[in-house]
């Protein structure tokens, strides 16, 4: 299993439209990517009602999980970026 940590910079956090974009772009990954918050539950990175339910803000500390595979890397990093991101266009 690949794991990637990475903090929110996402000015509103994982709430509504930032989630739905996530989600988006978690599900157009060749591998099922997981998220969590340290001390909970993983949940599809590609659910937007997962993602939502994390309640991640701007600063909270995240990790991306996939099994291991040669894409696994690439999709982490891929959903790492948006995550690190001040804005969302």
């Amino acid at each position: 299993m690949l794991e990637r940590p990475v903090t929110v910079a996402i000015a509103e956090g994982l709430h509504a439209r930032p989630a739905a974009l996530f989600a988006q772009l978690a599900a157009s990954q060749p591998v099922a990517v997981q998220i969590t918050r340290p001390g909970g539950d993983p949940v599809p990175a590609a659910s937007v009602l997962g993602v939502m339910a994390l309640g991640a803000k701007a600063g909270d500390r995240v990790t991306l999980f996939a099994e291991e595979d040669d894409a696994a890397s690439a999709s982490l990093e891929t959903l790492a970026q948006f995550l690190q991101q001040q804005e969302i266009a």
